[in-house]
C-alpha cells in the first residue's frame, strides 16, 4: 500500500544536500520513499492512505545517538552546588555493597516511559544511555531483551545493547574522587554484551541493531577497552564509549596510565570509522587543555571518527565544545544526540546555535544548517545507514513532522528556522518509522500516556529517595536537592 504524506513544507535531499520544499508531499511504498517532490506533482499518485499534516514541517527522521532512556536525573544533578555534588556520585562505602534501586519489572517501565518520550519528541533512531547511578552495577542483557520487546512495540528504530563498565567513580570517607574496580564484572558485562549481540542477530528485525556500548572511558580498564575492539572486529558491531567530555576525566587517566584519553583509545584499537564518542569536548583545543590545535582533531577525522554533539547537555553542565565550527571546518562527522531530559533535538540545536554565535562574537555563525546536517547526514553516517536521514526515493520511510500552526509558534519565516527559534520539539504532530506511524499528535497506540506518566512520577520519586543512601555524608534528600526557594 502506498501512502501519501503532504504538508506546507518537506525538507527533502536532492543528491547534493537538504532542500526546503513549499506545499511538498512525501510518496512512501511499504518501508521506503519512492518520491518527494511538490504536493501538485505527486497527488495524483493513487495511494491507499493519505495524510494531511496541514501548515507543519515534515522532514527526515530525527537521530539521537546519545537517548536518555531512563527517569531524568539532570533535574537533580545539574545545578548542585560543589558541595553538594559530590552526593551524586557513590560512596567508597556504597561500592563495597551495591544495590539496584529498581526490580527488573520497574526498569522495563522505566524504559518504556523514556521511549514513550523519544517518540512524542519525533525520534525515529535512537541509541540509549541510561544512569548506572541507580543500579547494582550496569545494565543486562536481560534488562535489554525487555527494552528490544518494549521499543518493538512501540515501533522505533533502535540500535541497542547493555552497557558495561569494570569501575565506578566514588567519593571516599575523605571527599575525594576516584575510580574503584572490579575487573570480572566487566568481563561479566561485555560478555552480556556479546550475547546480546547474537540475540539481535538472530531476531532478524530490521528495527533492531546490536551494537557495543561500553560506559564512560575512565570507568573501563586498558585491558577492557582492548577485549571490546576484539569483540567488536570479530562481530563488526559499532561501538559508542563516553570520552573526551570532562577536565576530571583527562586528568585521571593521565595520572593513572600516563596516557590521554584519546592516546588510550587508540592504544586499545578502538580508532575507526565505527566508533562513535560522546561528547568529544575535551580535545588539545579546550582552553582549559591547551587552546589550541595540535593534533586531535585530525587524529579523529583521520579515523573516521564520529562525535556525537549534546549542545543542550554540555550547556546544563557548563561543559561546551570549543568549537563546533572548527570541528566540522576540519572534517569531524558530528551526530546528534539528547543524552538527558528532555530528548528535545530542537531545543539543542537552538541551544547549540545560540553557543555558536556567542563563541565566534558573529550572528552569522550560528551554523544552523550544520547542526540540521548532523542530525541527518551525521547521523546515518555513524550509523553506516546511507538510507537514513534524508527523505529521497529509495531511502528509508522514517520521517517527523512538526506543526507550524500553533498561534504561539508566531509566523513563519524560513520552517526550519521558524521550527528552532520559535518552537520545541514538543511540536512534533508525526514520527513515522519504515513507513508506519508511532506517533500521531501526542497519541501513541497502545500507550495509556496518564497512567504512564503516574508511574514515571512514582519512579522518579523513588530514584530521588535512594540518593542518601550512596551520599558519603548520608545527607537526607532535602539537603541534596534544594528547593528553589524556601518552602513554606
Amino acid at each position: 500500500m502506498k501512502t501519501l504524506v503532504t504538508a506546507s513544507w518537506v525538507i527533502a535531499h536532492d543528491g547534493r544536500s537538504h532542500v526546503e520544499i513549499p506545499d511538498g508531499a512525501v510518496l512512501i511504498e511499504g518501508d521506503t520513499v519512492i518520491a518527494v517532490g511538490e504536493r501538485t506533482e505527486l497527488d495524483r499518485h493513487p495511494a491507499g492512505e493519505r495524510i494531511d499534516l496541514g501548515d507543519a514541517v515534515v522532514t527526515p527522521g530525527l537521530i539521537d545517538l546519545d537517548a536518555l532512556t531512563d527517569i531524568d536525573h539532570i533535574i537533580l544533578d545539574s545545578s548542585a552546588s560543589p558541595e553538594l555534588s559530590s552526593g551524586f556520585t557513590w560512596s567508597s562505602d556504597y561500592f563495597d555493597a551495591p544495590r539496584a534501586v529498581f526490580t527488573p519489572e520497574q526498569r522495563r517501565t522505566v524504559r518504556e516511559y523514556a521511549l514513550t518520550q523519544l517518540a512524542l519528541h519525533g525520534i525515529t533512531s535512537y541509541m540509549p544511555i541510561a544512569s548506572e547511578v541507580h543500579s547494582d552495577w550496569a545494565e543486562t542483557y536481560e534488562d535489554f531483551v525487555a527494552m528490544t520487546e518494549v521499543s518493538s512495540r512501540l515501533g522505533l528504530r533502535a540500535f541497542l545493547g547493555p552497557s558495561f563498565r569494570s569501575g565506578v567513580n566514588v567519593i571516599g570517607a575523605d571527599g575525594k574522587r576516584t575510580v574503584r574496580f572490579d575487573e570480572e564484572a566487566g568481563r561479566r558485562g561485555l560478555a552480556d554484551a556479546v550475547r546480546f549481540l547474537e540475540y539481535a542477530e538472530q531476531l532478524n528485525d530490521p528495527l533492531v541493531t546490536g551494537v557495543l556500548l561500553p560506559c564512560r572511558i575512565e570507568t573501563l580498564t586498558p585491558e577492557l577497552l582492548r577485549d571490546v575492539a576484539q569483540a567488536a572486529y570479530r562481530s563488526g558491531a559499532l561501538v559508542r564509549l563516553h570520552a573526551l567530555q570532562g577536565v576530571s576525566e583527562r586528568e585521571y587517566i593521565q595520572q593513572t596510565y600516563g596516557r590521554t584519553p584519546l592516546q588510550l583509545i587508540a592504544d586499545s584499537g578502538l580508532l575507526s570509522d565505527r566508533l562513535i564518542v560522546p561528547h568529544g569536548v575535551v580535545l588539545d583545543v579546550h582552553p582549559e587543555v591547551h587552546g589550541r590545535d595540535t593534533g586531535d582533531i585530525s587524529v579523529l577525522v583521520d579515523a573516521g571518527v564520529s562525535i556525537v554533539h549534546c549542545p543542550l547537555t554540555n550547556s546544563r553542565y557548563a561543559h561546551n565544545l570549543h568549537t563546533f565550527g572548527e570541528y566540522r571546518a576540519k572534517g569531524v562527522n558530528f551526530c546528534l544526540g539528547t543524552d538527558s531530559f528532555p530528548p528535545d533535538l530542537v531545543r539543542g540545536i537552538d541551544v547549540g546555535t545560540q553557543i555558536a554565535k556567542i563563541q565566534a562574537g558573529d550572528l552569522g555563525q550560528g551554523h544552523l544548517s550544520g547542526y540540521f546536517d548532523a542530525l541527518w547526514n551525521g547521523g546515518a553516517t555513524a550509523l553506516h545507514r546511507p538510507d537514513l536521514g534524508r527523505l529521497a526515493p529509495g531511502a528509508a520511510a522514517d520521517l517527523t513532522a512538526f506543526s507550524l500552526n500553533d498561534f504561539r509558534m508566531g509566523v513563519t519565516e524560513d520552517p526550519l528556522r521558524t521550527l528552532v527559534f520559535n518552537g520545541t520539539a514538543r511540536d512534533a504532530v508525526l514520527t513515522m518509522v519504515a513507513g508506519k506511524v508511532v506517533m500521531r499528535d501526542g497519541e501513541i497506540p497502545g500507550v495509556d500516556l496518564p497512567a504512564l506518566r503516574r508511574a514515571g512520577q512514582e519512579l522518579f520519586d523513588q530514584m530521588r529517595a535512594a540518593y542518601p543512601e550512596r551520599d558519603h555524608q548520608r545527607r537526607p534528600v532535602d539537603e541534596l536537592f534544594p528547593p528553589v526557594f524556601p518552602r513554606g
